[in-house]
This record gives C-alpha cells, sequence and structure tokens, in this order.
C-alpha cells in the first residue's frame, strides 16, 4: 500500500524532530520533508503533494494561516503550536486536530488515529485516498476549510472575491484571477470578467441574444456568458 506521505512545517527544529521521533511507529506513513517558515513550505508542499501537514501556527514572517490561504489545494492539516489561545482559532477552521507542545504520546496518538479514521472514510467512499480539493479562506478574522465542490459561484467584488456556497458567503481579499489560478479548471469556468461557475450546479442552459448564454445555477441563480466565452463554454462543456 502506499504510503501517506507528510510534511512538517515548524521553526523549532526540536519540535520538528519530536514530530519525526512521535511518527516512527505509523509504518504508513513517510515524512516527504520539513521546512521552518513558509516560503520554503510552500515549495516542499507544492514538489511533493503531501497528504498530511503537521503545521505550526506562528512561524517567522507569516504564520500557518497565512501559508494555507496562499496554497491552491490544502491537504488534511494537524495544527502543532505552543499557545493554546490558537485551539479555538484551529478548531473554527476545522482542522483535523491541534496538538499543544509539548504534546504527550497518546495526545499524538489520539490525532492519527483520526487521521487513519479519515482516510479510511475517504478511501471506502471515493476508492482514493487522495483528499479532496480545499481551499482555505480568510474571511477578515474568521479563517475556515471551503471544499471546492461545495462552491458554486465565485464573482468579483472591487478587489475581493466572494465565495458562494450552500451555507456560507466568505469575502476575500483576492483579485477573481488569482481565485481562478487556485480552482479546478476541469469544474470551474469563466463565465464572463466577473464570475466563475462550478459546472455541478448547472441546471439550465439557454441561448440569449448576441450569442451569449444565460446558466440558471442551483435552479435560482441566473448566470449571463459572454459571447466570447460562450463559444469556449460549448468547447468545455462539449455542447
Amino acid at each position: 500500500m502506499q504510503k501517506i506521505q507528510v510534511v512538517i512545517i515548524d521553526d523549532e527544529r526540536a519540535a520538528r524532530e519530536e514530530i519525526k521521533r512521535a511518527l516512527l511507529p505509523y509504518t504508513d506513513y513517510e515524512v516527504a520533508g520539513e521546512a521552518r517558515h513558509v516560503p520554503d513550505a510552500l515549495t516542499l508542499i507544492r514538489d511533493t503533494s503531501p497528504g498530511l501537514l503537521f503545521l505550526d501556527v506562528q512561524m517567522p514572517g507569516a504564520n500557518g494561516f497565512e501559508l494555507l490561504a496562499s496554497l491552491s489545494a490544502v491537504p488534511d492539516v494537524i495544527f502543532t503550536t505552543a499557545y493554546d489561545t490558537y485551539a479555538v482559532q484551529a478548531f473554527d477552521n476545522n482542522a483535523l486536530d491541534y496538538l499543544l507542545k509539548p504534546f504527550r504520546a497518546e495526545r499524538f496518538a489520539q490525532a492519527m488515529e483520526k487521521h487513519r479514521t479519515k482516510v479510511r472514510e475517504r478511501a471506502a467512499l471515493s476508492g482514493s485516498m487522495v483528499p479532496d480539493k480545499q481551499l482555505f479562506i480568510k474571511d477578515g478574522d474568521q479563517c475556515f476549510f471551503v471544499q471546492q465542490n461545495d462552491i458554486y459561484l465565485v464573482e468579483s467584488v472591487n478587489n475581493y472575491a466572494r465565495i458562494r456556497t450552500a451555507d456560507r458567503l466568505a469575502l476575500i481579499k483576492t483579485s477573481l484571477n488569482q481565485l481562478e489560478e487556485r480552482l479546478d479548471p476541469t469544474c470551474f469556468f469563466r463565465a464572463n470578467r466577473n464570475q466563475l461557475v462550478h459546472a455541478r450546479y448547472i441546471t439550465d442552459i439557454i441561448t440569449i441574444d448576441g450569442g451569449r448564454l444565460q446558466l440558471t445555477i442551483r435552479g435560482d441563480v441566473s448566470v449571463i456568458v459572454s459571447g466570447r466565452q460562450a463559444v469556449r463554454f460549448k468547447q468545455w462543456n462539449k455542447m
């Protein structure tokens, strides 16, 4: 069976070594690399595509939340930190688990069992151990994970992007172009200058004047596909 790749991100060498020692009995996991700050971590994550991150919250230059917000695809995350004031925020982020340093062996075992359970459930549902594509969103003081497949519409609002899901509306400070680069191109289509749509939520398509298309999203949201993009949409959607 293929081993789950692990990346450890912590600015303290002793903390990284502690995690590596704790992982030794878990032969179904393999440490793919480690990093002490965000720039190196970004490169490492993109090169190794890990299934699990052990991520420190406080690091020089940028924190763990900022790292996650910059990733196009976020793996499963176990936060590690010496500051328990971050515990509530970490769990609000729907993190897999949260370890307060220095952690006890039994507490580490609980976190690993949570991940093994999640991997088994994922494999049973989809036949794959690979995490679903998700984004880490920072909306003001709130931070949370969003599954890409839960997003049905993204809109440009001045210098922000507004993300819509069935149960959440989030406004993040990024351009639509930048966010588009982070989303799965097999699922999301640029309808016009200001809107991205997820194909699975399109419930109706009609042709209107000027060669444009009108899409109905989730049965009640109307999106107009510009004439130029309508040609691309038909090719993309094999119409």
